[in-house]
């Protein structure tokens, strides 16, 4: 008998050794998925407006603006406005309690240093005003007026005063109520939507039509009523652990927190509701 000889032996096929193939396929099946979706348009547009430089810069802003004047106002009143911003921030009494020895001051009077700290306040709110009104421009692609629009600043800042006076008004007894945490979030929606609404169109000077700034107002309402949600859970607990950590001052770390995340909500709002509005508009085209 003839021996089979080795060398003429067919080599079997090489086994496919595991490797990193299988998560590179899933990679380029997921990056062809993202590619023109609508999670690609809505980070396309946040990276545009530079989101989180953005929430930062608004954040800050309204801590060096809004505090200080709640804090005047307070005094000028002599009224305690403390329970207030614990309603919004869905606080419980101990931390309720941390944030009210910030609002601990004497009635005031006139002098310089009482003028000059309200005009820090006031420059600060129409910076506030300005930086909203300049990411309302980037988001709908309008040029900056500058000087000619620089009046719209104040009046705008008059509209957010009563509607956060009447959204305290309608919301509190709400707040109070045994079934009050769902329905409080629906005044919120119901207030913030319209309000956001005519922002967008004031400090845009009518250069947006209303039927374009409505889809953007609806999901700014919508992302405000989520925040006052996550704030029940949040909040809380966080300026309870900062002010063992910090001391009182603790407490102005959690609600720069959550100015942030009213910056963050405001961007949002608008950056979900244009793509929301582009896609809608382009698929009614084709």
């Amino acid at each position: 008998m003839v021996k089979p000889d080795h060398q003429d032996r067919v080599p079997d096929a090489p086994r496919e050794l595991p490797g990193p193939a299988g998560p590179r396929r899933w990679a380029a099946a997921a990056q062809a998925r993202f590619e023109g979706s609508l999670a690609q348009s809505f980070a396309v547009e946040l990276k545009t407006l530079d989101f989180s430089q953005q929430i930062i810069l608004l954040g800050a802003g309204l801590l060096v603006s809004l505090l200080p004047f709640l804090i005047l106002l307070s005094a000028f009143a002599s009224a305690r406005i403390d329970d207030d911003i614990a309603l919004r921030l869905g606080l419980n009494q101990r931390a309720s309690g941390i944030v009210s020895h910030l609002f601990t001051s004497s009635p005031a009077v006139l002098n310089v240093a009482t003028l000059t700290s309200l005009l820090f306040v006031t420059a600060g709110t129409l910076a506030v005003a300005g930086s909203l009104q300049q990411i309302y421009e980037k988001a709908f692609r309008q040029d900056h007026r500058g000087m000619r629009d620089l009046y719209r600043l104040p009046i705008w800042v008059a509209g957010l005063c009563l509607a956060v006076a009447f959204e305290s008004i309608v919301g509190r007894p709400v707040r109070n109520a045994s079934v009050g945490a769902a329905l409080a979030e629906l005044v919120t929606f119901a207030v913030m939507t319209p309000f956001f609404w005519w922002t967008m169109h004031f400090l845009l000077a009518g250069r947006v039509t209303w039927r374009r700034l409505l889809l953007p107002a609806i999901a700014t309402g919508v992302c405000f009523a989520g925040l006052g949600v996550f704030s029940k859970f949040y909040f809380s607990s966080t300026i309870i652990s900062d002010s063992r950590t910090y001391g009182t001052i603790g407490a102005v770390f959690g609600i720069l927190t959550w100015l942030i995340a009213i910056g963050a909500v405001i961007i949002i709002g608008v950056v979900a509701g244009v793509v929301w509005d582009s896609r809608s508009s382009r698929s009614r085209t084709h």
